[in-house]
């Protein structure tokens, strides 16, 4: 057998790193999160697919990732604790900074896990007590254990955690994550630096639909895209995710596709119940209202929330007129309000 023959048999055996990175798996062998990467699945979550790569990436939020890369440039990164309403890229935010650390194969120097449902006090005492145990390669640096949703996590193993926390700083960061940051036990969140990720501005979040739409050549009307913005409320991954979902489901996507697709009452819907009940009498109000909810699939809750904004603009009228302002202008006010309410 000759040399050529001989290296044809050992490629047939062992495949090189080239043809590995062939077919589905080319985009998640080389960088899991990473879109700029060619042979990306088109069968990936928006979420994930349009998932930032570097800190400069993220939507807003440009004073934490600013402080975070000080941080990292000075080789200073202390214990971590973001929070805030979901989708708001408190995740997107730490993994751009484990590959701005460790490079494409920051996987292995990372523990990520979701606390919601590995909560329990086991969870601390072996996954995370075993990886903090075990230094980096040649004892240099730090790895990073993520722990999401952590404010789901109980009381025992948040306090099993401080401990841990403590104990192992020169091998380990942590990055604790959670939306609400007061059912985070104050002994954990006097030992990281807090972050707080508000809800991102319209425009912000406009900014990465217009991104999605032109790269998935999707068909969005200018008043479907109001009323997603609307209806994300600064949620990114609810954006993207309802985008996608329309997408799928229709060749157009207006502001009644947008409505549809999520189960939210449309304006007109709570512009028609408002009317009846203001104007009609009970058994005929209650009987449209009961017609709606059937024909539209709404729940009480989703009618419950639209009237919850009008009674809080109506009582921040009512307090402010109590206060002695004038009540022309507070009257113009409360018709702008409402009128963007129902468009």
């Amino acid at each position: 057998m000759d040399d050529d023959e001989e290296m044809q048999d050992i490629d047939s055996e062992f495949p090189s790193v080239p043809s590995l990175l062939k077919g589905k798996g080319k985009a998640v062998l080389q960088d899991e999160f990473d879109d700029s990467a060619t042979g990306v699945d088109d069968t990936l979550p928006w979420v994930e697919k349009y998932r930032p790569v570097t800190l400069d990436d993220v939507v807003s939020h440009k004073d934490i990732t600013g402080t975070i890369e000080r941080f990292i440039e000075k080789n200073r990164l202390p214990h971590l604790l973001f929070y805030g309403p979901p989708g708001t890229g408190k995740t997107s935010t730490i993994i751009a900074v484990a590959r701005r650390i460790y490079g494409p194969s920051f996987r292995k120097q990372i523990l990520e896990l979701n606390a919601s449902d590995d909560r329990g006090i086991d969870v601390v005492r072996e996954q995370i007590k075993q990886f903090a145990e075990t230094r980096t390669l040649f004892s240099k640096g730090f790895k990073l254990i993520i722990l999401d949703e952590a404010d789901m996590m109980t009381t025992a193993a948040q306090a099993a955690l401080r401990r841990i926390i403590e104990q192992y700083t020169k091998n380990v960061r942590f990055c604790i994550i959670g939306n609400y940051v007061n059912k985070i036990i104050p002994a954990i969140q006097s030992r990281c630096t807090r972050f707080r990720f508000s809800p991102l501005p319209s425009t912000e979040v406009e900014k990465r639909l217009n991104h999605v739409v032109e790269a998935e050549s999707v068909n969005l009307t200018d008043d479907g895209k109001a009323a997603l913005l609307k209806l994300s409320k600064g949620d990114m991954r609810r954006a993207l995710n309802v985008l996608q979902a329309c997408h799928a489901a229709y060749e157009r996507i207006a502001e009644t596709e947008i409505y549809t697709c999520t189960g939210s009452p449309h304006p007109s819907d709570i512009e028609a119940i408002v009317n009846s009940m203001l104007t009609e009498e009970f058994t005929t109000s209650h009987q449209m209202i009961t017609a709606l909810k059937t024909d539209r699939g709404l729940a009480l809750q989703d009618l419950l929330t639209a009237r919850v904004y009008l009674l809080d603009q109506l009582a921040t009228t009512e307090y402010r007129l109590s206060t002695g302002v004038n009540e022309r202008i507070q009257l113009l006010r409360s018709w702008v309000r409402l009128r963007m309410q129902s468009n």
